[in-house]
């Protein structure tokens, strides 16, 4: 897919609301029960950037992003307020976060991922774009460095340790992270009188599949 590999201004996307979205197709018998589905595996973060805009400097930095962009053509990292770390968003990202994989003697390359628990069923996401120098990884509860111990794309999210961890081994790892998103519109309306009158324009954000 075609990806820029920048992050929208964090300062900007401060302001902006959004959040998971999913999608559930229910079917009502005869007898009044429900069936429910989902044909996907993964949640779709939405976001509107407009709503993050304070002063008519900001509207000019988001126009030349949407531009830079080509509007909905290439994708960009996202920084998301609300869900950006391996921790709580309280504390720091440490190396002991969420497990991301188990030696067998013979794995090297392990995709970094974020687990979700409430009740017994977790759901675990795929992390594709980490913040560069946030990445520390644990092995057996040892820290491990990158350069040092391993390997990291951050194109992808993946990590490549430089030796074979042993079976059973755990390796967890601590980490901040980008969503990878696209405008979802080929255009932006604004007027400098109505932003002053305190409308703000609506850009939408969609998140997209890596």
């Amino acid at each position: 897919m075609e990806f820029h590999d920048i992050r929208f201004p964090a300062n900007l996307s401060f302001g902006s609301v959004g959040g998971p979205e999913r999608r559930t197709e229910i079917v009502t018998l005869a007898n009044g029960f429900e069936e429910r589905n989902t044909p996907w595996a993964h949640s779709r973060r939405r976001y509107d950037a407009g709503l993050g805009m304070r002063s008519l400097d900001d509207i000019g930095a988001l126009i030349a992003f949407f531009e830079a962009r080509r509007a909905r053509m290439f994708g960009f990292r996202w920084k998301d307020w609300a869900d950006f770390k391996s921790c709580r968003a309280s504390h720091e990202p440490d190396y002991g976060d969420q497990v991301i994989g188990h030696g067998d003697g013979v794995t090297t390359t392990f995709t970094l991922r974020k687990t979700y628990e409430a009740g017994d069923h977790p759901y675990v996401r795929p992390i594709a774009k980490p913040v560069a120098g946030s990445v520390t990884l644990g092995l057996e509860g040892d820290l491990l460095r990158q350069g040092v111990h391993f390997d990291l794309d951050t194109t992808s999210g993946l990590v490549t340790l430089y030796e074979v961890p042993p079976d059973g081994a755990e390796i967890t790892a601590g980490f901040e992270f980008d969503v990878p998103v696209r405008f979802d519109t080929d255009e932006i309306q604004t007027s400098v009188a109505s932003f002053k009158a305190g409308t703000v324009p609506s850009v939408p954000v969609v998140e997209v599949r890596i």
